[in-house]
């Protein structure tokens, strides 16, 4: 049972309980959606919970007004980040709840438009991305006097030099947009600490978007790309320092998320050599090449 068919069931769902010849499926509709709720003589454990479309990795689903997903090692410092992060006022992101009866995750649901490919034009504006730039900015100032102390725990090691948090996949596809302003982050599994131009070089690849084309949405030209990315980093305040050191950071972090994944497929991660095989990796690849070409030429238009 596809996701494309029951809106509570990700594709695993139906990899793992393939249907046999004769077997009665029960759904219903609820806002317009399709929602199974028993299968022969099972009955679906969580047909209240529509699945969340966009995830590349462990399924994710929304009850009510809370996100469900799966606990993982690294879960315990993340809720305290999220925790940390109220605390201190930051209140874009989603607050963490403990876990549900089946040991899952539970966190605040954040309302609002996420900016998944391809972008609608509020997403895709100079607004959106002037709003994305100031949200990165004060996040990154909320976890000023915690990283330098938080630097175990994470999914990945610590990056040096240590000056914030990193959110680490800080792009549309894990923000949530009103209208066309900024107004949440979420999915922090992969953040921990390191450097603002390690998150900031990402931000930029996603945000500007600095790629070859291949991309749903990306601007036509180098030179829309590099205003673009200008535009990000006045609104985060970067310094010419913090500037330069972005840019000269995305193939670097390009490189590392296209070692990242091999090394993930060939130790046995489905969703990783899937991702491998639907050519993400070759896409990954073309944008370093573009990235490499053009970073001199932006860089001069970061400082000029």
């Amino acid at each position: 049972m596809s996701l494309f068919v029951a809106s509570n069931l990700a594709d695993a769902h139906g990899h793992r309980n393939p249907l046999h010849n004769c077997v009665a499926i029960k759904a219903r509709y609820a806002d317009g959606l399709l929602k199974v709720y028993q299968t022969g003589d099972a009955v679906i454990n969580g047909s209240d919970e529509d699945f969340l479309y966009g995830g590349n990795t462990d399924p994710v689903v929304r009850v009510g007004d809370t996100v469900r997903r799966l606990l993982q090692p690294w879960s315990p410092r993340v809720r305290e980040l999220l925790v940390r992060l109220r605390d201190v006022g930051f209140d874009d992101a989603p607050y963490p709840f403990g876990t549900d009866e089946r040991g899952r995750d539970v966190f605040t649901y954040v309302p609002g438009e996420v900016g998944h490919y391809p972008w609608t034009p509020a997403v895709g504006s100079e607004a959106a991305l002037i709003s994305a730039g100031r949200l990165l900015r004060r996040f990154h100032d909320a976890t000023v006097d915690v990283a330098g102390r938080w630097r175990g725990g994470w999914r990945w090691p610590a990056r040096e030099p240590v000056e914030v948090i990193c959110h680490n996949d800080f792009a549309p596809y894990n923000c949530v947009f009103v209208g066309d302003q900024a107004r949440g982050i979420f999915d922090f599994d992969t953040a921990g600490p390191g450097p603002r131009s390690w998150d900031l070089a990402y931000a930029l690849y996603r945000f500007a978007p600095l790629t070859s084309g291949r991309h749903n949405g990306a601007p036509a030209s180098s030179y829309v790309q590099g205003t673009r990315a200008r535009a990000f980093l006045d609104a985060y305040g970067a310094d010419q320092q913090l500037r330069i050191g972005a840019l000269n950071h995305v193939v670097p972090r390009l490189t590392a998320l296209t070692t990242f994944m091999r090394e993930a497929a060939d130790g046995g991660d489905e969703n990783f050599a899937r991702h491998i095989a639907d050519g993400h990796l070759d896409l990954y690849l073309a944008d370093i090449d573009h990235v490499t070409a053009h970073t001199t030429e932006w860089i001069a238009k970061l400082v000029e």
